[in-house]
């Protein structure tokens, strides 16, 4: 299928039929898209949608990477854009000229790492810190100790999310280290802290809305959309900012470089920078969106949500951190690897 030209794309998103056709392949992560959205788009479109999970950037990447996947779209994370980039799997769409671009925010839209926006358009973004089942555990929460120096009560109940930019990311602020350092010293140190911390973890897995929500953990490495969703089912959850140090990141949604379905990725790009759209986004995954105007829409708790509203004296925590060089990036793929055995 020939791609289309920005004014037809334009003429299409106006009119709100269905004049296009076919399907659509997203590859995102899992418990993250709104089926309300999808449903939304496939009959303003008239296109079949499928949605594959991941459970991380690594995992993402390596089966792109491998070909034959059959996938239209990716959302990696902000560090790995970068990567995608000059591995050549993302296409550059035209996104600057969709009808839809001028709603992106001024914060989010000539970023590092990806300028102009020329390759992704905003998902989500939020930050990573640890979720806590208060219940049984009462002490200082906003803190990394919860899950690297667990006290008696969480023992054997601790999950680690297989994220290794953000693992990595929280244990080296922990140590007193930045993130994509390469003072092996540093980096050694946080290794320590990781390798010695693991036995006293229960699992290291994802999606922990339901496992949180159910009290089957009882504190997590967690996203505070994902503890935000759980709080709801159970207040006994809550989130906190490791005073340490915690990462800030934001998803984007790209079109991989070998997409089949081009015209039809380009219209659902466009379609989810729409604020109403992106509001349908964050009111699912319980994520800010980076879409201006989108706030009108969204559930009214998201306003004074402690897991979106950060405390005052942690934001200075939070670190927004771009792609690691290639030297850091081997060393956190060495220490992950030795974490996983």
């Amino acid at each position: 299928m020939k791609r289309l030209c920005t004014t037809t794309l334009a003429a299409m998103a106006l009119a709100g039929a269905a004049h296009a056709e076919g399907e659509l392949n997203i590859y995102n992560w899992g418990n993250y898209t709104n089926p309300d959205l999808i449903k939304k788009f496939e009959e303003t479109y008239d296109i079949k949608v499928t949605i594959t999970d991941y459970d991380s950037n690594t995992t993402a990447l390596a089966k792109v990477e491998a070909g034959g996947h059959g996938f239209d779209i990716v959302v990696p994370s902000h560090s790995y854009i970068p990567i995608y980039v000059e591995k050549g799997l993302l296409m550059k769409p035209g996104i600057p000229e969709m009808e839809n671009y001028g709603n992106i925010s001024d914060q989010w839209r000539n970023v590092d790492w990806d300028p102009n926006r020329e390759y992704s358009v905003p998902w989500q973004w939020g930050t990573t810190g640890v979720a806590v089942n208060t219940s049984v555990y009462s002490g200082d929460i906003n803190t990394s100790a919860i899950w690297l120096e667990p006290p008696a009560e969480l023992v054997g109940k601790v999950n680690v999310v297989p994220e290794m930019q953000d693992v990595m990311n929280l244990a080296l602020f922990y140590v007193g280290g930045e993130p994509c350092t390469t003072d092996r010293e540093v980096l050694k140190k946080a290794r320590d802290v990781l390798v010695a911390a693991k036995p006293n973890w229960m699992s290291m897995d994802y999606g922990m809305t339901e496992k949180l929500s159910n009290s089957d953990v009882m504190a997590s490495v967690n996203w505070n959309g994902s503890t935000f969703r759980a709080r709801i089912n159970n207040p006994d959850v809550a989130y906190g900012y490791p005073k340490e140090g915690y990462p800030v990141w934001m998803d984007s949604a790209a079109i991989l470089s070998d997409a089949q379905n081009v015209d039809n990725a380009k219209l659902f790009l466009n379609f989810i920078m729409d604020p109403e759209n992106a509001a349908l986004i964050s009111a699912f995954a319980r994520y800010a969106n980076g879409i201006d105007g989108s706030e009108a829409f969204m559930p009214e708790d998201m306003k004074t949500a402690p897991e979106i509203v950060v405390p005052e004296e942690l934001k200075a925590a939070g670190k927004f951190t771009g792609a690691c060089p290639a030297e850091a990036q081997e060393f956190y793929t060495a220490i992950w690897t030795e974490l996983q055995k």
